[in-house]
């Protein structure tokens, strides 16, 4: 019993754990929020936003995804990134930048998966957000929180040094 509580210890002071918790975190209000966008708040086929036009699954992604950053970037900066000693500002602007670049990333991923493969909107949300999930580990690791790839996976409070 005490081996396997050491186990968790040690699984929960890996970075890749801890963003991985984060991430689904994020991931879950991400994908709910698009489901309840898409089926019951966003339910015309189309939107007129300024001077676009957005097919509801647009809209319900950019509404949704805005969700996911905020509840991701909180987890990851006070869960995950801790020792990072970049401002939470800095942390904020980086982490949003790399997010819209995902969030472009998702939704041409998004479109190719609707449009061109015919899969369920709210199922190609999914698949957009699982093939950008490792990208975004380490381009927040180092470019968001600004820390080294050396220290690839251990808290800095671990006993074992690594």
């Amino acid at each position: 019993m005490v081996n396997k509580k050491v186990q968790n210890n040690k699984l929960l002071n890996n970075h890749m754990v801890r963003f991985l918790i984060s991430a689904g975190a994020g991931f879950l209000v991400d994908v709910s929020a698009y489901y309840l966008f898409y089926h019951n708040l966003l339910t015309k086929p189309t939107y007129q936003i300024f001077s676009l036009t957005m097919r509801n699954s647009t809209a319900s992604l950019a509404l949704s995804f805005s969700m996911g950053v905020v509840v991701n970037f909180l987890m990851t900066r006070y869960i995950v990134f801790t020792e990072s000693t970049l401002s939470p500002y800095k942390q904020f602007l980086r982490f949003t930048s790399v997010a819209i670049v995902g969030f472009f990333a998702n939704l041409a991923i998004i479109k190719i998966l609707i449009q061109y493969f015919g899969i369920y909107p709210p199922v190609a949300r999914i698949g957009a957000i699982l093939s950008l999930f490792f990208a975004s580990y380490f381009i927040h690791k180092v470019f968001s929180f600004k820390l080294a790839l050396r220290s690839y996976g251990t808290h800095k409070n671990n006993e074992s040094g690594n």
